[in-house]
């Protein structure tokens, strides 16, 4: 099986106007495959959404300096001209921002900013967009069709917008989706719903995602393999089934939620946080 996405010493610097330019992501190297879901931990400001943003394309000069290697699909995509990333966005790799108040645009109806996407990459007729993205409503369980479809943003709940960004993130049936941080502004109910509906488009698809989150609970619901990122370096991977405090560093334990002690034989417990959140 071919690797999806290959990223090898991606680094990304912002320069500086009277001191040295500051490298958020330093010699970063992971690949993802077809259908896995590849987990990224790390404190804010580790270099998290840097490395997305470069993935996509999304860093210009002269704000980032980008250097390194992103193939996807065979395709080197560092060094692509905008018309050529703009094909790709959305229709092959796509992202499910944090805030998706902020991602909508609050003039255009909720409906309306999904068919936009079909339209751009699919080519269609405005009404099939329109009829694709009624199907889209309905799969992410947005219902009634109509009445959310016709809905302005701010008329719409938190779980109902992340919901909205979900479809629209999937409506072309992309190989690849970032989701940055997908739950972090959502209840415990109506985020265990939203994992639960991620967990199953996934399944349905066959998507790859790198899932951007700070929750133990939310990677170990849906993560195959976990990369703990700090100060701009990839410092522990591991799948999910070998989480544990044997081999993983101080920063990597505090990360995962996990400590260690000494238990009366003189061998190491591990007490775990990592457990996925119940869905019901």
């Amino acid at each position: 099986m071919a690797t999806l996405l290959k990223v090898r010493n991606l680094t990304v610097k912002f320069p500086a106007a009277r001191e040295a330019a500051h490298t958020a992501v330093d010699t970063v190297t992971f690949d993802v495959w077809p259908a896995e879901v590849v987990g990224l931990m790390g404190e804010s400001g580790c270099g998290k959404t840097a490395l997305s943003l470069a993935v996509l394309g999304l860093l210009a000069k002269p704000q980032a300096e980008v250097s390194g290697s992103v193939v996807f699909c065979g395709q080197e995509l560092l060094g692509l001209d905008e018309r050529a990333l703009e094909e790709l966005r959305g229709a092959r790799i796509s992202l499910v921002p944090q805030e998706p108040g902020i991602a909508l645009s609050p003039v255009l109806r909720a409906g309306d900013q999904i068919a936009e996407v079909l339209h751009a990459h699919r080519k269609w007729t405005w009404k099939r967009c329109r009829t694709e993205a009624e199907c889209w409503l309905a799969r992410v369980g947005l219902l009634p069709v109509k009445r959310i479809y016709s809905s302005y943003p701010h008329q719409l709940s938190g779980g109902q917008l992340q919901r909205v960004v979900l479809a629209q993130a999937l409506a072309c049936e992309p190989e690849f989706v970032i989701a940055d941080e997908p739950t972090a502004s959502l209840d415990a109910l109506t985020q265990a719903g939203f994992l639960a509906l991620l967990r199953e488009l996934k399944a349905q698809l066959g998507i790859s995602v790198l899932l951007i989150s700070h929750s133990p609970q939310v990677q170990a619901s849906l993560a195959d393999r976990l990369l703990v990122m700090k100060e701009g370096r990839i410092v522990h991977e591991a799948r999910l089934e070998q989480i544990g405090w044997k081999g993983c560093g101080a920063y990597a334990l505090k990360m995962l939620g996990l400590n260690s002690r000494p238990s009366a034989d003189g061998d190491s417990e591990r007490e775990t946080a990592f457990e996925a959140p119940v869905t019901r």
